[in-house]
């Protein structure tokens, strides 16, 4: 059964306890509501089960975006439409789609732990490297969605990263990358577009040709759909990381255009 057919099931949790299963349980108390007594209700297998990550991962970005979008005061229109794009590329069913509202909204209030639900995640995560870049990498668009990301929002994105043993460095370079993949999409002037697409693969244009493949091969690899799904990114967001994939795809083909290889 999925990790979502195990939430619906009732199987979710006393879950994992601790405050992701409080986030998730408040959320979806409303399935409880409508008569959902009498399923029996099980663990999802112990941290390193995919199912019970999945859930984790589910429940942990949805919350953190809504805490992110609020970080500078308010929450913007294209923070809120940046939440819908996601939601949109993962093809939620209905039930999941309310679900995902209603962590976000969780995550807008003033008393949300997220310091706690980040603590829990890096728990269930078990040093899963790309797993969690991932998940930074959700929640940097967040704050960059409005076109700019915020003082306030960067520095709790340093101390997120940094709960999750991120490097300081690696995350410098990840916000860099980040903010080129959002204007490297929308550019025009090749110029523009050519600088952009360096630094999308995080590179300088005096990188060498062997760099620039190498740099490409490593972020492939960083985002291949399958190879997160089997560490426990929810199932629903491989078209996510497929679109990640094509994105890297089109700096590198810009790239080499450029130098005719």
């Amino acid at each position: 059964m999925s990790w979502w057919g195990k939430v619906i099931g009732g199987t979710f949790g006393f879950v994992m306890g601790g405050p992701i299963g409080a986030v998730l349980g408040a959320a979806l108390g409303n399935y409880f509501d409508a008569g959902l007594d009498g399923v029996s209700i099980d663990r999802i297998g112990g941290p390193q089960n995919n199912e019970r990550v999945q859930t984790a991962f589910f429940t942990a970005v949805f919350s953190l975006m809504g805490y992110i979008a609020k970080a500078d005061g308010r929450v913007s229109q294209d923070e809120i439409s940046l939440a819908q794009q996601v939601m949109g590329q993962m093809q939620l069913q209905p039930e999941q789609r309310k679900l995902a509202i209603k962590l976000f909204e969780q995550g807008k209030q003033d008393n949300f732990p997220y310091q706690e639900v980040l603590a829990q995640f890096k728990r269930e995560c078990q040093r899963r490297r790309n797993l969690i870049q991932m998940f930074l990498e959700i929640l940097i668009a967040t704050a960059l969605a409005d076109g700019k990301m915020e003082e306030s929002e960067r520095r709790l994105l340093e101390s997120m990263a940094a709960s999750l043993g991120y490097p300081k460095q690696a995350f410098d370079q990840l916000v860099l990358r980040l903010s080129a993949q959002f204007r490297f999409q929308g550019q025009e002037a090749p110029a523009d577009r050519l600088r952009d697409a360096y630094k999308v693969l995080g590179l300088e244009s005096s990188a060498s040709s062997a760099d620039v493949k190498r740099a490409y091969r490593k972020l492939m690899s960083q985002h291949h759909p399958d190879k997160l799904v089997s560490k426990g990114l929810p199932e629903e967001m491989m078209a996510m990381a497929k679109k990640k994939t094509q994105e890297i795809k089109m700096a590198y083909d810009t790239i080499m255009e450029q130098r005719g290889g």
